[in-house]
């Protein structure tokens, strides 16, 4: 089921710059949906868009079946947004912050969500805090408190790790679980791949505003794990023979090489009794080589052909 539907979205400025081509996306109620890309690929600009801080030039978006144009205030009050920058009151404190947040969307005082969710982000202890006393990584955490403070269902995370060290981007993406295990909809854009390998459900790579891969990340991490061998034949071969088929080898069109892929992880790769059986069945080969591709790599190549 889809909490949010864009369909053939595109944003050109008055400069005659197109920032998104023809976005087509449905993300889905309590997924973590990553959206990878390159500095300028559109990442922010298509969140802008779903939120309703920016208007499109064509298309349509609908936010838990709401019109985010027609419908604004109900498609706009199912979204919490954490912003790339941070922009918090530096004299203001957590707790203040958090409950402003939510009168801002007409919702009535709730203390007790409130203290859950600055508990909930290891910021009860500082409810009382100016901000400006805060760490970097504290101030973040304020900001996705604030965006949390009237409920949501939908969580917009704009490179939220970005300047984290490494041990409160790990906390991070436990808050960020959290959150998805009681319900909440993520969608993170980021530049860390490492970030939508561990913790994406989905992964969407964008660039030049183009929509070029949506994947489910365990058939993204199937690709990272496995490796290929190419076996380069003596002689054309017209079919794979019926004894093979257990291996679920790939023939190529000139019918010259076989490709066979494993699990490089696994402890058993098979390889030795596809040789044998090849052997068997009166295949030979003149070269074998091995690949491994890693997410980066999906994500550079693909990058490069858009």
């Amino acid at each position: 089921m889809s909490i949010i539907s864009v369909t053939n979205l595109s944003k050109t400025y008055k400069s005659g710059f197109t920032a998104l081509k023809n976005i087509n996306l449905e993300i889905r109620k309590g997924e973590i949906f990553a959206l990878l890309g390159p500095n300028g690929a559109g990442k922010t600009t298509l969140i802008s868009i779903i939120c309703g801080l920016a208007m499109a030039s064509e298309g349509k978006v609908t936010v838990g079946g709401h019109d985010n144009v027609t419908d604004y205030r109900a498609a706009r009050e199912l979204i919490g947004l954490v912003p790339q920058e941070l922009h918090t009151d530096a004299w203001e404190t957590p707790l203040a912050t958090a409950a402003f947040s939510r009168g801002l969307f007409g919702k009535p005082k709730n203390t007790p969500h409130i203290e859950k969710v600055l508990k909930d982000l290891s910021l009860w202890d500082k409810r009382k805090s100016q901000i400006i006393t805060l760490s970097g990584g504290m101030k973040r955490r304020v900001m996705i408190a604030k965006a949390l403070a009237h409920e949501p269902q939908i969580l917009f995370l704009d490179e939220p790790t970005a300047g984290v060290d490494v041990e409160l981007r790990k906390s991070m993406w436990q808050v960020v679980r959290e959150l998805r295990d009681a319900g909440v909809t993520i969608i993170l854009t980021t530049h860390y791949i490492e970030e939508a390998e561990e913790m994406a459900d989905r992964v969407g790579v964008i660039n030049k505003g183009e929509l070029v891969l949506v994947e489910d990340k365990t058939t993204l991490m199937r690709k990272l794990g496995n490796k290929q061998m190419t076996l380069h034949l003596q002689d054309t071969l017209a079919a794979i023979p019926a004894s093979l088929g257990a291996y679920h080898l790939e023939l190529s069109e000139d019918g010259r090489e076989l490709v066979y892929t494993y699990d490089a992880k696994g402890e058993r790769t098979g390889i030795t009794t596809l040789l044998n059986d090849l052997s068997a069945a009166g295949i030979r080969f003149n070269d074998l080589n091995t690949t491994q591709s890693s997410l980066e790599e999906i994500f550079v190549n693909l990058v490069h052909q858009a």
